[in-house]
């Protein structure tokens, strides 16, 4: 009899220590650091390789931002991967909750799966290592009241990750867990690897739904019931589960880690519950900074690593990650260069962690290179904003075969549309007009408008925008397709 799996991939993360790749609007999870997929492509590609003769894998359930909710279809329907259902926070209330929220859709139909949670934003070079150390899990979760924790084999001192510290002696290649620490200074993150039996939390967990919920009853009731109340408020759009927004907000924010994991170490009698270990060494990293991304990545034969249009000379052990133009480096060693159309950061490698400081200083400047990138992805599309001076801003728009834009108008503003390649759908106050390459029109100010793709290649547009205010929340809604206000 096959086992019931329900991957469950952590989604919400924003990544801030990748700025300026990674931002709140498109954040780390969603680009492609190391391969061809993005990271959250690769996490999902891992969990469907757990399914074997004795594994029933489901698809995966993803757990991810309101704001970002098309950005996880669209990756998922790249690879063609429809999920079992994309549960929406409408804020970030750490992991037990999300966890909660997915253990209980996960048992809304009377099952009680082995969860496989997993966060979305990690990297493995090991594939087969990985998927036979999570099925070994699987089948000690099933077989008990037990937790499994994955436990990442250091092959260096770390002082950016927790550790946990497993029993020595027993329980064979899963032995119950002594203790967790949080993250050490370097001397004792030397001792723990000289030691031994010291591993990285990794942050995957491995248990039966129903096992989480009475092991947060247990230790923290008060999430439980706040979860569970905005779970049982949920509205549900197609593949969309949306928490109730104001029981939501009402759920205390906490680490599962914290919640529950810190709190069962001991003997079964004591907690009620096993915990175990099982030690993974599949070439993890957590990409949790540039230095980390620096160490995955190939290099060349002075210890460079370079994606996009990248000039070394005279330089040794350095990332450069070109996104628009052409980048050099020369005398350099130990740093981090990362181009963007509107930012570039330079950082020495051992300092990449203080990236977070970056862009702390940047919102209290509520500056917009914190959030977004001058290219902006929209559920339709996506547009780039090329230039813009006094009353005027330059974009170019692209919208994907079968999709619209909002129909809208604009207080402050009035638009001139080119199109560049494909055919444009444009509803102009009470006229509804075709309109194909080098052909433009024009939205007065005020005019209830709509632009759309009605054929099967993509519509690239030229819009210049002039008026006396060009922010993006100069936009009046009348009707939209993806729900927005």
């Amino acid at each position: 009899m096959s086992i019931h799996v329900q991957p469950v991939v952590m989604a919400g993360g924003s990544g801030t220590r990748l700025w300026p790749l990674s931002r709140a609007g498109y954040p780390k999870q969603f680009l492609v650091l190391c391969g061809t997929t993005s990271l959250l492509q690769q996490a999902v590609q891992r969990l469907q390789a757990l399914a074997d003769d004795r594994l029933d894998v489901a698809p995966p359930l993803v757990v991810g931002n309101e704001e970002h909710r098309f950005l996880i279809l669209d990756q998922l329907r790249e690879m063609a991967v429809p999920p079992k259902a994309v549960m929406l926070e409408p804020m970030g209330r750490n992991t037990a909750p999300a966890l909660t929220l997915a253990a209980l859709q996960a048992m809304a139909g009377g099952a009680d799966p082995v969860l496989v949670m997993t966060p979305s934003d990690h990297t493995v070079t090991d594939v087969p290592a990985f998927a036979a150390t999570l099925r070994r899990a699987v089948h000690l979760a099933a077989e008990a009241q037990r937790i499994v924790i994955v436990g990442i084999a250091p092959d260096h001192p770390d002082t950016g990750f927790g550790y946990i510290q497993a029993v020595a002696g027993g329980g064979g290649d899963a032995p119950a867990v002594a203790r967790f620490v949080e993250k050490p200074d370097a001397e004792t993150a030397r001792r723990y690897l000289a030691e031994g039996g010291y591993y990285w939390n990794g942050g995957m967990f491995v248990l039966r739904a129903s096992v989480w919920l009475a092991a947060l009853k247990r230790f923290r009731p008060d999430i439980e019931a706040a979860t569970r109340a905005a779970f049982d408020s949920r509205s549900t759009d197609g593949l969309f589960v949306r928490p109730g927004k104001a029981e939501f907000a009402a759920i205390p924010a906490e680490s599962i880690d914290y919640a529950v994991m810190e709190k069962c170490p001991g003997t079964l009698s004591e907690t009620g519950i096993d915990l175990r270990m099982l030690p993974l060494a599949a070439g993890w990293n957590d990409l949790g900074a540039w230095d980390a991304v620096w160490q995955a990545a190939p290099k060349d034969a002075d210890g460079n690593a370079s994606v996009g249009d990248v000039l070394f000379s005279d330089s040794r052990n350095s990332l450069v990650h070109a996104t628009s133009r052409l980048v050099c480096v020369a005398g350099l060693a130990d740093v981090v260069v990362v181009e963007t159309a509107d930012a570039v950061l330079v950082a020495d490698r051992a300092h990449s962690q203080d990236v977070k400081k970056i862009v702390g200083a940047l919102g209290s400047a509520q500056r917009d290179e914190h959030e977004v990138h001058r290219k902006v992805h929209r559920p339709w599309g996506w547009y780039d904003s090329v230039d813009a001076g006094s009353r005027f801003q330059v974009k170019r728009i692209r919208v994907n075969p079968g999709a619209s834009l909002s129909l809208q108008k604009h207080h402050h503003r009035a638009e001139h549309w080119i199109v560049v390649s494909g055919t444009a759908e444009v509803t102009n106050g009470d006229q509804v007009t075709l309109l194909s390459e080098n052909q433009s029109t024009y939205i007065p100010l005020g005019q209830v408008h709509r632009l759309a793709n009605p054929g099967k290649v993509p519509l690239e547009i030229i819009e210049v925008q002039s008026g006396s205010y060009l922010g993006e929340d100069d936009i009046v809604r009348v009707e939209d397709t993806y729900g927005r206000g």
